[in-house]
């Protein structure tokens, strides 16, 4: 017979040290970004079998106005055993904890994939005026742990969320991803991965090189520069930037948890910046976290430059997935998000469906007073 789980905080090095041992997880679940959260009280928890640490967690507690209670958040995790079929060993213990530290609801995202789509066909669904979204299209696949996760999560009580809630700044149900492994587990080549971007993407990839645009690793310092031409792009776009202390904040933290955590990209042509990204790499997963462009010098490419150099120092890296992360979940050819969407698919990846989050209320008064009031902030 098994031996019980328990579940007990630990450490920010117990908690890094079983991260290092993985494969991969959620840069969102590292002890490192509970400092990027600053104004969520973070906790690091673990899960036990016969005093072995077994699985992690990142919680962050964001506490209600004029009320002691909070909600209790996980965000992209926790980092368990999501296979199998007694999902409730795992989560039990854990919302005891959070209850006992005044949780009135917990809200987490199971790392856990549940379809996915080749790029062929998301391009075929952005063309075919009768889709709209992308779950008018058959997946090429489906995960048989993604239905199982999910079945078992509406057994336990759990609730999936749909809406997009500023309170909790969820993280997408839907990314975009470029394999650097093939089927067999064996790293593609760098030939391998260009051949599989679509025509335009290689075509404006040469068109960079030939222009002379040169991309190169920026340090801490590149920052602010890297700040202003987010500003610009914000404006451009329509969107509300983070502050420059955002990003001081977190280079500082995942550096310091790891020197290869975070790394700034930065594309220039003739001395001018026009396109500077964040990378995030936690085991053999990549991510693309933040880009900007210049309006100016569009034409020399350097949002396509600059993603070629991060694929494939992600190649060379060793990673197996090259993480462009969120995409929305329109396909309609008129929708504003299409762009973004095209600009991903083009590097021939695939769009891939996560289980999405979920709350578990525990106090319904106070969890429903809660949605009320998320209600009336959007």
């Amino acid at each position: 017979m098994t031996t019980p789980l328990t579940l007990r905080p630990i450490s920010a090095p117990e908690h890094r040290e079983f991260i290092a041992g993985r494969s991969s997880a959620s840069f969102l679940q590292t002890p490192a970004w509970a400092s990027v959260k600053a104004d969520w009280k973070p906790e690091s928890i673990g899960w036990f079998r016969d005093g072995d640490l077994v699985g992690v967690g990142l919680v962050l507690y964001r506490q209600l106005p004029k009320v002691r209670r909070y909600l209790a958040y996980l965000p992209e995790g926790p980092v368990i055993e999501w296979a199998g079929d007694d999902l409730e060993e795992w989560l039990a213990p854990m919302v005891a904890h959070l209850k006992r530290e005044g949780a009135f609801a917990v809200r987490m995202g199971p790392p856990v994939v549940t379809r996915r789509w080749s790029a062929a066909q998301v391009k075929a669904g952005i063309a075919d005026e009768s889709v709209r979204r992308l779950g008018d299209v058959p997946p090429h696949e489906r995960s048989q742990e993604g239905a199982c996760v999910i079945a078992q999560l509406h057994e336990l009580g759990w609730q999936q969320q749909t809406g997009e809630g500023g309170f909790t700044a969820g993280q997408p149900q839907f990314n975009f991803q470029v394999p650097l492994v093939d089927e067999a587990g064996e790293p593609r080549t760098e030939a391998d991965v260009l051949a599989g971007m679509n025509q335009l993407w290689r075509r404006n990839i040469k068109k960079a090189d030939k222009a002379g645009v040169e991309v190169s690793l920026g340090e801490r310092a590149d920052l602010k520069a890297f700040h202003d031409l987010y500003v610009h792009t914000a404006e451009r776009d329509h969107f509300t930037p983070r502050p420059l202390s955002y990003f001081e904040t977190m280079y500082d933290a995942l550096a310091a948890e790891d020197p290869d955590r975070i790394q700034l990209w930065l594309a220039r042509h003739e001395g001018d910046l026009v396109a500077a990204t964040i990378a995030i790499r936690v085991g053999t997963h990549a991510w693309y976290s933040y880009g900007a462009s210049s309006t100016e010098k569009r034409e020399v490419r350097g949002s396509n430059a600059v993603q070629w150099a991060m694929i494939r120092h992600a190649l060379a890296g060793g990673a197996h997935v090259y993480d462009l992360r969120g995409i929305t979940e329109t396909l309609d050819a008129d929708d504003p998000h299409v762009g973004l969407i095209q600009f991903k698919v083009g590097t021939g990846g695939e769009a891939v469906e996560y289980a999405g989050e979920w709350d578990l209320p525990i106090n319904r008064a106070i969890y429903k007073a809660f949605q009320v009031y998320l209600a009336r902030r959007g």
